[in-house]
């Protein structure tokens, strides 16, 4: 008996493909999250974190 979560190709006698490989990280420069600004808030599973650049150019994530 196969299982309802079986591919078509393992129910065919056959392995199942491996999965494709992760999709590259998206990269979103500070920039574009400040705008100007020296701190952001990030809502987060709702929660608020402040997200500020430093004068040394520098980020600090706080909650």
């Amino acid at each position: 008996m196969s299982s309802p979560h079986a591919s078509a190709a393992a129910v065919a006698g056959k392995p199942a493909s491996q999965p494709s490989a992760p999709a590259a990280l998206a990269a979103i420069r500070s920039e574009q999250l400040l705008q100007g600004r020296k701190q952001v808030e990030i809502i987060h599973n709702g929660a608020v974190y402040r997200l500020q650049a430093t004068r040394q150019g520098k980020l600090i994530l706080t909650k």
